[in-house]
C-alpha cells in the first residue's frame, strides 16, 4: 500500500514536465510500435492548448525525442560518446547526462515527419515572430495537408502582414486545387490565385491537377501552368543573358591588362594567367593576416587586397617587362615561349611558398547571399564583380584618355617610330604599360578568388579565353575588349544549355575563327599610321 501510495504522488510517466492529464496517454502511445497509432497520437497532441506541444513536436520530428525509462519522462537528447545528455523541452536546459541503456529513442518514419511538419505550421500561424508565421505558410504550402485548412483560413483572417497573408492564401489555393470534395468555385479561386503567383511549384500543382475529374478544373489548370511556363520561359531567358553578363564581367577583368600589354607592345604574354593567379594569392595572404591579428576588418579585407594586389603584380610585371621581355621586342616567337616558362616559373614558386592544394578565401558580408528579381536569381558576389569590373573599364578608359601617360601610351600605339622622335620614352612606356596591364591582371584575381579555386592552377583556366577576347574584341581597344568579352559570355551561356559547356567553347572558338577571316583585326581595331589598312 505504501508504494502504491509513493506511485501515485510521482509524476505521470509520460509527462513530459507537463501538468495537462490529457498528454500522457497520448504520450505512452508515442513509445510502441505501431505507426498508425503513433499518428493519430501526434495528432491528438496538436490540439491540445500546451506549451510543451511545440518543442516536442519539434524534437520527435528532428528524431531526438527520449524517454527516461526511470521515470518516463520525455526529454530532447543530444549523444555524447556512448553517453547522452538530456535538455529539457521547454526550456532548453542541461538535466543530467545518462548512459544509452538508461534512455529509449522514439523512432519515426518519413511520414510522421511529413505529418509533423504539417502541424507544426499550422501550430505556429499564428506565433507572434513573423518569421515563424512565413516558415509556417512555407510549410503548409509543401505539406499541402487538408487537415491544416480550418487553422490556415483562421491565420488568414487574423494576419496583418501582406507577405505573409499572400503566401497563406497560396498555401490554401495549393490544399484547395488538390482537394475533389470543395466547391468547384473554390477550386477555380484557387486555380487563379496560383496562376497569378507563378513560379515552378505553382507550375507543377496546375499540371499535376489538369488531369481532375472536373472539365472545368482540367481546362482552367492546364491553361494556367501553360501560362506560367511560358512566362518562365521569357524569364528563362533573361537569366541567361544575366549569367552571360556574369562570365562576360570574369572575361573581362581576365582579358583587358592583356588587351593593354599586346595591343601597345604587341608581346604575346603567356604568364598572364599567373599574374591573374598571384593577385589571388594576394587576397589569400591578406585575408590570412586579417584572420590572424584583426578578424574584425574581414569585411574590408578585399577593399585592402586590391590596391595591394594592383602594386605587388605590377611590380611583378614592370620586373618580367625589364628583365625578359624588353631584349625579345620584335621576335614573337621567342617572347611567347619566354613568358610561357615564366609562367611555369610563377606556379612552381606558388607552389613551393603555398603548397599546391586549393586555399580558402572568403566572401565578406556584403558578397554573401543573393536576391531574386521576378524569376532571376541573382547573386551578390556576382552583381559585385560585374560593377567591379565596369569601374576597372571606366578607370583605365579614363586613364588613357584623360592623362599624359594615356597619351604617351596611345601614341606609341598608333606609332612607334614616330612617338620615339617627338620625345616619348617609349622603353619606359612599355615598362609602365606592362605594369599596368599586369596590375590589372592583380585585380581580375582578386575578383576570382571570390568565384574560383585559389590555387597554382587558377589562370590557366583563364588565358585562352582571355586571348579570344583580345582577338575577337580588337587588340588594344579597350571598348573591344568590353564588347568581346560580354559578346563571349552571352553566346557561351545561351549555347551551354544545349551543346554543353565544353562544345559550347568549341563552337565560340569556331565561330572566332570564321570571323577574324572576315575581319583580321577584331570587331574595333586600332587605328594610325601605321596600321595596316
Amino acid at each position: 500500500m505504501m508504494l502504491l501510495f509513493l506511485a501515485a504522488l510521482s509524476p505521470l510517466p509520460a509527462a513530459a514536465q507537463s501538468d495537462n492529464p490529457a498528454l500522457a496517454p497520448h504520450l505512452a502511445a508515442l513509445d510502441s510500435r505501431d505507426f498508425a497509432a503513433k499518428g493519430r497520437a501526434v495528432e491528438a497532441i496538436a490540439q491540445l492548448d500546451d506549451p510543451v506541444v511545440v518543442p516536442l513536436l519539434r524534437t520527435l520530428g528532428a528524431g531526438d525525442l527520449y524517454r527516461r525509462k526511470s521515470d518516463g519522462l520525455f526529454f530532447r537528447a543530444e549523444r555524447d560518446g556512448r553517453d547522452y545528455k538530456l535538455f529539457d523541452l521547454q526550456s532548453g536546459d542541461l538535466v543530467e547526462t545518462l548512459s544509452g541503456s538508461a534512455v529509449t529513442r522514439i523512432i519515426v518514419n518519413n511520414s510522421m515527419r511529413g505529418q509533423i511538419d504539417a502541424l507544426l505550421g499550422s501550430l505556429t500561424l499564428r506565433a507572434d515572430d513573423p518569421a515563424q508565421r512565413l516558415a509556417a505558410a512555407r510549410t503548409i504550402f509543401e505539406e499541402r495537408d487538408p487537415a491544416t485548412l480550418p487553422a490556415l483560413e483562421s491565420a488568414i483572417a487574423a494576419e496583418d502582414d501582406d507577405d505573409i497573408r499572400a503566401l497563406m492564401e497560396t498555401a490554401r489555393a495549393a490544399i484547395l486545387v488538390a482537394d475533389d470534395g470543395a466547391l468547384t468555385e473554390s477550386r477555380l479561386e484557387a486555380v487563379s490565385v496560383l496562376r497569378a503567383m507563378g513560379g515552378r511549384e505553382a507550375m507543377v500543382i496546375l499540371k499535376g491537377a489538369s488531369g481532375d475529374e472536373a472539365p472545368a478544373i482540367a481546362e482552367a489548370a492546364a491553361e494556367g501552368a501553360a501560362a506560367i511556363e511560358q512566362t518562365m520561359q521569357l524569364w528563362g531567358l533573361g537569366q541567361n543573358v544575366w549569367y552571360g553578363l556574369s562570365l562576360g564581367s570574369v572575361l573581362l577583368l581576365a582579358a583587358i591588362g592583356l588587351a593593354i600589354t599586346f595591343g601597345v607592345m604587341g608581346v604575346i604574354n603567356m604568364a598572364h594567367g599567373e599574374l591573374v593567379m598571384l593577385g589571388a594569392y594576394t587576397t589569400f595572404a591578406v585575408q590570412e593576416v586579417i584572420r590572424n591579428s584583426a578578424p574584425w576588418l574581414f569585411d574590408y579585407s578585399l577593399l585592402i587586397a586590391a590596391p595591394l594586389a594592383f602594386a605587388v603584380v605590377g611590380l611583378a610585371g614592370v620586373a618580367i617587362e625589364r628583365g625578359v621581355v624588353r631584349f625579345l621586342y620584335g621576335r614573337p616567337l621567342e617572347t611567347l615561349l619566354a613568358t610561357w616558362g615564366i609562367s611555369l616559373i610563377l606556379q612552381q614558386a606558388v607552389r613551393s611558398i603555398f603548397g599546391p592544394t586549393n586555399k580558402e578565401v572568403g566572401n565578406p558580408s556584403w558578397m554573401t547571399g543573393g536576391f531574386e528579381l521576378g524569376y532571376l536569381t541573382i547573386t551578390y558576389n556576382r552583381l559585385w564583380i560585374l560593377v567591379f569590373a565596369l569601374a576597372v573599364f571606366a578607370g583605365l578608359l579614363a586613364l588613357l584618355k584623360k592623362t599624359p601617360a594615356g597619351l604617351q601610351m596611345r601614341a606609341v600605339t598608333q606609332n612607334r617610330a614616330m612617338a620615339s622622335d617627338l620625345g616619348v620614352k617609349s622603353g619606359f612606356v612599355d615598362a609602365m604599360t606592362f605594369g599596368l596591364g599586369a596590375g590589372v591582371a592583380g585585380l581580375a584575381g582578386v575578383a576570382l578568388s571570390q568565384i574560383d579555386n585559389v590555387s597554382p592552377n587558377l589562370g590557366q583556366g583563364y588565358i585562352v579565353d582571355s586571348f579570344m577576347v583580345v582577338v575577337f574584341g580588337g587588340a588594344g581597344n579597350l571598348w573591344g575588349a568590353l564588347a568581346g568579352a560580354f559578346t563571349l559570355g552571352i553566346a557561351n551561356k545561351f549555347l551551354e544549355p544545349f551543346s554543353g559547356a565544353v562544345l559550347a567553347k568549341v563552337l565560340v572558338l569556331v565561330f572566332i575563327i570564321i570571323f577574324i577571316q572576315k575581319r583580321p583585326r577584331g570587331l574595333f581595331p586600332v587605328k594610325g599610321r601605321a596600321a595596316e589598312n
